[in-house]
């Protein structure tokens, strides 16, 4: 990867500031502080954009992609789990729903969508190998399925929750369809998840022209990428009550607070996918999304459903029937749109509509 001296410099400065600033968060707390943390915040997310695609840069397909999507699934489970802990009452009961099923939508549509779009306008077309992506949403789909639909047609419980033993069993089938998926995607069936312009000989795509990173980088970008993602737990966490009082004050639900939270766990994850969309790169697009979506499930829920259980917290996963007429009209356009192995703007405009939609109607219910 080409990189310059002075390009290199901050991605190391930002989050060690970052943490500083977390530390002294007790001495200067104010209002204009923590505008100062979210802006931190952000650059600890580039931050570990950078340090990501370097790692991945080394690693290669898919592994690069995977090691991404299971830093941001640290992220999430740390984040909710903390927000979990940290709470009284029942006041995080849906937080790890709302927060899966947004990150979810966000994927599918937003993420997803913008990419189709992002590449379309600039080669028109692009092809990716079918048989990796049919194998995602077939798995992605059931896991959906098991874990936000499914609950609210129980009888065992009632409101969406699952009791613990189902919890757990669910949890665990979460975990290993998500385990086979990965084994699919980095053993036995790793070319499904490789472009195709990639597997003609002598074809070198751009993101492969860059200048690979010495082992030494390596070490300190997986140093550096450890600390982004802890910076990015801890202030998220910090600054989450600042975001649900925003929120409250503006009159709108606390769902929107999923919302926000997802947003900012995926924003590493979006921005790479949407650059490997603009280097003509929509297979890196893809795994990055669909990885991240099977392991926003299939990792965290399990993690998470652990953790409920010991500590005796209550969650609800069901989804509502607005909810489920979204998410039913997001995986049938997904799979629709994708069926071909290739992927044009009209299909990119469609997903952004339902995930503008999405945003909307959970505003303004």
């Amino acid at each position: 990867m080409k990189k310059n001296k002075y390009g290199w410099m901050w991605t190391f400065l930002v989050p060690i500031l970052a943490w500083l600033s977390y530390f002294g968060d007790p001495v200067f707390a104010s209002g204009y502080y923590s505008v100062i943390l979210a802006l931190f915040l952000m650059g600890s997310v580039l931050a570990a954009v950078y340090h990501s695609e370097v790692i991945a840069h080394r690693l290669g397909e898919p592994f690069g992609t995977l090691l991404l999507a299971f830093a941001i699934t640290v992220i999430e489970v740390g984040l909710i789990i903390s927000i979990m802990m940290g709470a009284k009452g029942l006041e995080t009961i849906t937080l790890a729903r709302d927060t899966v099923f947004a990150a979810v939508m966000i994927i599918l549509n937003g993420i997803i969508g913008s990419c189709i779009v992002i590449g379309s306008l600039r080669y028109r077309e692009q092809s990716f190998t079918l048989q990796g992506v049919s194998t995602a949403l077939i798995t992605l789909t059931s896991v959906i399925i098991f874990v936000l639909i499914l609950p609210n047609y129980t009888v065992s419980h009632l409101g969406g929750e699952y009791t613990s033993f189902q919890l757990l069993f669910v949890a665990l089938i979460s975990l290993g369809l998500y385990l086979g998926f990965t084994m699919i995607q980095t053993l036995r069936h790793r070319s499904f998840f490789i472009s195709p312009q990639n597997k003609i000989p002598g074809n070198r795509s751009k993101k492969e022209n860059f200048e690979k990173s010495s082992k030494k980088e390596l070490y300190t970008s997986c140093i550096l990428l450890v600390l982004c993602l802890g910076i990015v737990v801890l202030l998220a966490k910090l600054l989450s009550k600042d975001v649900e009082h925003v929120v409250v004050s503006a009159g709108a639900p606390k769902s929107l607070v999923g919302i926000i939270i997802a947003g900012i766990v995926l924003l590493p994850e979006g921005l790479a996918a949407f650059r490997a969309a603009k280097n003509d790169q929509i297979q890196t697009s893809l795994n990055l999304a669909f990885g991240s979506a099977l392991a926003s499930i299939g990792l965290s829920i399990p993690a998470i459903a652990i953790i409920s259980v010991i500590t005796g917290i209550r969650m609800t996963l069901g989804i509502d029937i607005k909810s489920t007429i979204l998410l039913g009209l997001s995986l049938f356009i997904i799979t629709v749109s994708l069926a071909t192995g290739r992927t044009n703007i009209m299909q990119g405009f469609v997903l952004i509509a339902i995930f503008l939609i999405y945003l909307f109607i959970t505003i303004i219910p």
